[in-house]
C-alpha cells in the first residue's frame, strides 16, 4: 500500500478500521472516489447498493440497532440528502448509532446555490431538535480520520443518534498521506454510587413498584444483567414503545409493553405503581400516553429516570432520582444492589404477568359477523402461528400503521438477554421503515427476517425488494391489505365520522410486484391457510411476499371501525 491515496479511499479505510463491513447507499456523482474507495476495498466491506435514499437510511438505521455501533449511508447532495433524512430523524427519535456521509459541491462553487446545493448544517445541525446529534464538513483530507473517528464517539456516546458528515467532491478528490485513527468504543458513564444507595432507599419503602425498560445502548450482557436485577427483587418489568426486546416477553416477571394501544390493566397499573423505574427509555409521548400515565412534568408517581444522556434527564419529567449512566454500567450496578430477604410486592409482580398473558388472548371484534367473530383472516391466530414456528433469533420488523399492533399485541418478543436483539421498528412512527429493515436484518446477521407490512406502508420503500434480490439477502413479508391508510382513517372515523377523504387507496397485484423483483409470493385468503404459506416461505431460496386481504372493518385488535364510526356520532364528532 503507498503512503498516500486518495481522500475517497481513505475514507474507507477509516470505516473498515472501525469495524464496519457492510453499508448502505445510493451512488451520486459528489462522491465517485468513495466509491472507487469501495472497489479497492471489496473484499473487507461490502456496499449495499440501494433503489433509494430513504430506504438506504432506514436498512443503515436497522444496522446500527442490530450492531450497537453506527449503522453507515451513502447519499449524494440535494436530494440524496433529503431523501435520506427520514432515517436520520428515525435514528434520532430511536437513539440508534448512524453515521450519514452526503456527498457535496465542490469548494470552490460553495455558497452560490450550485447545482442540487443545500446547507446541511442548517437541514441537519443540533438546532433543528430531531435530526443530528452533530454535523460536520470535512474541507481538509488530511483530518478525514480525525473527523471519522469523532463522528462514531458522537453517534455511539451519552444518547446514541446520528451524525452526518459532508464531503465536498474536490475535497475527495485529493491526496493524503494521513492514517486512520484507532476503533473507537463507546464511553460508559457509571452510576453514582450515592444515587444507588438512595435507589435502595426507595426500592425499600415501596409497595407496588414498576421497571420500564428501553432505549438505544443495550447489548446482550447489559440485558443480562438487568434480567437478573429484577430477578434478585422479584420487580415486574414493562418494556417503553417498540423496544419489546429490552426483557424477555417470555420471563414470569415480564408486564408488558408501554405504548400505543397498550393494555388497559397494565395502563392502571403504570398509574397505580408507586414507584417507577425507567431505565434507558427518554419517556417521549408514545411511552407515556401524550404524558398522562406519568404526568409531566412532575409524576404522581416516585420516578427514578436511569438515562446515558445528562442533557435528557430532568428535561421533561424532574424526575426524584436522575441517574447518568450507559445502559451496560447502570445494568451491572443494580444486579449487585442486595435486595432484602423479603419483599412485598409479589403479588403485584404476579397480577402484572398474569394481566400481560390475559392479554394474549384475543376478543371478538363487535360488529362482525358471529361466525366469523375476528374477520375471514384470523389475525391473532396468524401471529400464533409466527410464534410457532419462527426461530427464536428472528429479526420481526415492522412500519408504521394499525397493521403493527398485531404483532405488537400478541407476539412474544424473544429478549436480548437470550443473545439476540429481536425488534427493529420505529418509535419515530415512520412508514415504509419494516421491508428495508428486514432486508438489512438478514443480509447482515443472516437470521431469518420477518416484516409486517400494510398496503400503504408497503409501497413507501418496496423497491428495496430489488436491492434484496440483488444483494442475496431475502425476507418474509406479511402485507396486510385493507385498501386504505387504516391508521389515518380510524383517527378521521374518530373525529370526523363517514367523512372520507384523502384515505382510500388504488393498490397493485401486490404478488404480481414481488415476483417482478424477484420475491416469492402467493395470497392467503383463510386463516387455515397461512400455515402452509409460512412454512414455504421459510425454506424458500428467496424473499417471500404473503399477501392477506383484510376486512377494513378489522382495524385494531379490540374493535372495528364501524364502532369508532358510532360512538364518534353518538358523542356529536363533527
Amino acid at each position: 500500500m503507498s503512503s498516500s491515496q486518495t481522500a475517497g479511499h481513505l475514507i474507507v479505510e477509516c470505516l473498515i478500521e472501525q469495524g464496519v463491513e457492510l453499508a448502505f447507499g445510493v451512488p451520486g456523482e459528489s462522491f465517485l472516489a468513495v466509491l472507487d474507495g469501495f472497489h479497492a476495498y471489496s473484499e473487507r466491506i461490502r456496499f449495499i447498493v440501494n433503489r433509494q435514499e430513504g430506504g438506504a437510511a432506514f436498512m443503515a438505521e436497522a444496522h446500527g440497532k442490530l450492531t450497537g455501533r453506527p449503522g453507515i449511508c451513502f447519499v449524494t447532495r440535494g436530494p440524496g440528502a433529503t431523501n435520506a433524512s427520514i432515517g436520520v430523524h428515525n435514528a434520532f427519535q430511536d437513539s440508534t448509532p448512524m453515521v450519514l456521509f452526503v456527498g457535496d459541491v465542490g469548494s470552490d462553487f460553495r455558497d452560490r446555490e450550485a447545482f442540487q446545493e443545500v446547507d446541511y448544517g442548517s437541514f441537519f445541525g443540533p438546532s433543528t431538535k430531531g435530526f443530528a446529534k452533530r454535523v460536520e464538513r470535512i474541507d481538509d483530507a488530511d483530518r478525514i480520520p480525525e473527523y471519522i473517528a469523532r463522528a462514531f464517539a458522537t453517534a455511539m456516546n451519552g444518547r446514541p443518534g446520528p451524525v452526518v458528515l459532508v464531503l465536498p467532491e474536490d475535497m475527495l478528490r485529493s491526496v493524503t498521506a494521513a492514517r486512520p485513527l484507532a476503533r473507537v468504543e463507546a464511553v460508559q458513564p457509571w452510576s453514582d454510587p450515592g444515587a444507588l444507595r438512595t435507589l435502595r432507599e426507595l426500592l425499600m419503602k415501596a409497595q407496588r413498584p414498576l421497571v420500564i425498560a428501553g432505549g438505544g445502548g443495550w447489548t446482550v450482557q447489559a440485558a443480562q444483567a438487568l434480567q437478573r436485577f429484577a430477578e434478585n427483587w422479584k420487580l415486574p418489568v414493562a418494556n417503553a414503545f417498540r423496544f419489546q426486546d429490552t426483557f424477555d416477553n417470555h420471563h414470569p416477571l415480564y408486564a408488558g409493553d408501554v405504548g400505543i394501544a397498550l393494555n388497559p390493566k397494565l395502563a392502571e397499573h403504570v398509574k397505580h405503581s408507586d414507584l417507577v423505574l425507567a431505565i434507558g427509555p427518554r419517556l417521549g409521548e408514545m411511552t407515556t400516553g401524550g404524558y398522562t400515565l406519568l404526568e409531566a412534568p412532575r409524576s404522581a408517581q416516585t420516578l427514578v429516570h436511569i438515562h446515558a444522556s445528562a442533557e435528557e434527564l430532568n428535561r421533561v419529567y424532574q424526575a426524584d432520582l436522575a441517574i447518568n449512566a450507559g445502559m451496560s454500567a447502570a445494568a451491572r450496578s443494580l444486579e449487585v444492589l442486595s435486595p432484602p430477604a423479603e419483599v412485598p410486592w409479589e403479588s403485584w409482580t404476579a397480577q402484572l404477568h398474569a394481566d400481560y398473558l390475559a392479554n394474549l388472548e384475543p376478543q371478538a371484534l363487535a360488529g362482525l359477523p358471529a361466525a366469523s367473530p375476528r374477520g375471514a383472516v384470523d389475525m391473532a391466530a396468524v401471529v400464533r402461528v409466527l410464534q410457532q414456528h419462527l426461530p427464536a433469533d428472528a429479526a420481526i420488523t415492522n412500519g408504521a400503521g394499525n397493521f403493527a399492533s398485531w404483532v405488537h399485541r400478541y407476539f412474544r418478543y424473544h429478549g436480548l438477554a437470550k443473545g439476540h436483539k429481536t425488534q427493529l421498528a420505529p418509535t419515530s412512527g415512520a412508514m415504509g421503515y419494516g421491508v428495508p429493515a428486514g432486508i438489512a436484518a438478514n443480509i447482515a446477521t443472516g437470521r431469518i427476517a420477518f416484516t409486517i407490512a400494510g398496503d400503504g406502508d408497503f409501497l413507501m420503500n418496496g423497491q428495496e425488494l430489488a436491492t434484496a434480490s440483488q444483494h442475496g439477502g431475502k425476507s418474509i413479508i406479511v402485507l396486510l391489505n385493507n385498501g386504505m391508510f387504516g391508521t389515518i382513517r380510524m383517527h378521521q372515523e374518530r373525529e370526523y365520522p363517514a367523512k372520507v377523504s384523502g384515505t382510500a387507496l388504488a393498490n397493485p397485484d401486490f404478488c404480481a410486484l414481488a415476483r417482478a423483483y424477484g420475491y416469492a409470493a402467493e395470497r392467503v385468503t383463510e386463516t387455515a391457510q397461512f400455515e402452509a404459506a409460512l412454512l414455504r416461505a421459510l425454506v424458500a431460496d428467496t424473499g417471500t411476499l404473503i399477501e392477506i386481504p383484510l376486512d377494513p372493518e378489522v382495524i385494531t385488535t379490540r374493535g372495528t371501525l364501524s364502532t369508532i364510526t358510532k360512538a364518534a356520532q353518538a358523542r356529536g364528532a363533527h
